[in-house]
């Protein structure tokens, strides 16, 4: 079956954020009226109001879970707001549409001045808040309106506020893109827990509050607990940004010192991506492939500039000097702790993946690692020698595959570039000795264009 061309693919993408945007918009409209038309009694504003403020100021400081979701403590005053609106006879679905739908613009919004994707939130978080209304409902009608009770029912409304927004994610981004984004649940081994206990938190809060005939104090409590959840969010996304700092500082130091290979770094971890997605690497395993992709050169650092900056051909001494680079990222890394899954991918990409050459057979990371590696220094210009073509970097790669180089990886490389039309390396230049004569001023660049 043919592969349509990538231009194709973001045209179909626009149009079909548009049908889900308005789907969104539809649905929500229509859940809105049903529960109005429907509810008997709404909630006490004197309640509802101080929720309202504290979910929009919370939905609008989200912090990054990763590159595609935020999170925040949203769900502590969903719950809190439902619960009380059902145990005093008002309408939890209402209430919570409310509440949920108030979180639907966040600060990315407003410094990016984007219109389509707070639409696209308070559609999906206005179901998202219905669906828990409704389970709370339910959940006090089965089982009464006891402490346990209503704890259970604040559970199961948690579970259902996450499950019901994550899985219209997961809905939506199959409809897009026609596949899911392989790292959109990244970090969410942290995000679930955190998120079900905060849920379960605000239903307590709601129930406590009923109990203590609505005390102006307990109010004030409340929005304490939801700031202190907020801030168990905040501080996730705070130590995020900074590993990613800590990242770009070692990348930044190791470009400064080779400017041969500035935005090597950033294309090995697009191209290791790309296999990684390919072969499966899902969620916070690919986040970790892209991470190590980012370090694996960092033993650079201990080899002499002058070494790595020579033109021409290495010695042997040389060359064993220039080895040290493969055991130095783990010396240079050892003592930070976070970044050990990837110093650990990141310093077996010099093992072969047959295991003859060195004894030891690599992960399967490190052999995704080894191949983005090894296309990205076939094609681009080096100190010793030019680019070479795509079409030669796809036959050597094919060459020692199954000895050097993982085959799974290299098929699943060449296959991902050539379905998305990229092209990298000189359209020129088909051989070795070529590349290094031009780098050496021993051939004419211009001199290899015809050559076949």
């Amino acid at each position: 079956m043919p592969r349509r061309p990538i231009s194709e693919f973001h045209g179909r993408q626009g149009r079909r954020k548009i049908v889900v945007t308005v789907l969104y918009v539809v649905l929500s409209v229509a859940t809105f009226w049903v529960a109005a038309a429907t509810a008997e009694e709404l909630a006490s504003l004197a309640l509802l109001v101080p929720l309202l403020i504290a979910n929009v100021y919370l939905g609008y400081r989200s912090v990054l879970v990763n590159d595609n979701l935020s999170a925040s403590s949203s769900g502590m005053v969903l719950l809190a707001g439902g619960v009380s609106a059902a145990l005093s006879g008002g309408s939890a679905v209402l209430v919570c549409a409310i509440l949920a739908a108030s979180s639907a613009i966040q600060e990315v919004d407003v410094r990016e001045k984007r219109i389509q994707e707070p639409i696209w939130n308070f559609g999906q978080l206005a179901l998202t808040g219905a669906a828990v209304g409704m389970t709370i409902e339910f959940g006090i009608e089965l089982l009464g309106s006891g402490a346990w009770a209503v704890i259970i029912s604040a559970a199961f409304a948690s579970a259902t506020n996450l499950a019901v927004n994550l899985g219209q994610v997961y809905l939506a981004v199959r409809y897009i893109y026609s596949r899911s984004i392989p790292n959109l649940w990244s970090g969410m081994a942290t995000l679930i827990p955190s998120s079900l206990l905060v849920g379960l938190v605000g239903g307590v809060l709601g129930f406590a509050f009923v109990e203590a005939g609505g005390s102006t104090l307990l109010l004030v409590l409340m929005m304490i607990l939801f700031l202190v959840g907020h801030q168990a969010f905040a501080s996730f996304g705070l130590l995020r940004t900074s590993h990613e700092a800590t990242l770009a500082g070692f990348v930044k130091a190791l470009e400064a010192k080779d400017l041969y290979t500035r935005g090597h770094a950033e294309r090995v971890a697009h191209f290791a991506t790309l296999i990684g997605e390919e072969l499966g690497q899902r969620g916070t395993k690919l986040e970790a492939l892209n991470w190590a992709a980012l370090l694996h050169d960092i033993g650079k650092l201990v080899v002499p500039k002058e070494l790595i900056q020579k033109k021409g051909r290495l010695t042997e001494e040389e060359w064993a000097i220039m080895r040290r680079h493969d055991d130095a990222v783990e010396e240079i890394l050892d003592e930070v702790e976070f970044l050990q899954p990837m110093v650990a991918i990141a310093a077996g990409t010099h093992h072969f993946f047959d295991g003859e050459k060195t004894g030891v057979v690599p992960s399967v990371e490190s052999s995704i690692l080894a191949v983005a590696d090894a296309f990205d220094a076939i094609t681009t210009t080096r100190s010793y020698r030019v680019a070479l073509s795509q079409r030669y970097a796809f036959e050597e790669l094919r060459r020692c595959a199954g000895t050097q180089f993982m085959p799974e990886a290299v098929e699943a490389l060449i296959g991902a570039i050539e379905a998305r039309g990229e092209t990298y390396g000189s359209p020129d230049v088909h051989d070795e000795e070529t590349a290094r004569a031009i780098a050496e001023g021993r051939l004419p660049a211009d001199s290899v264009k015809d050559q076949p």
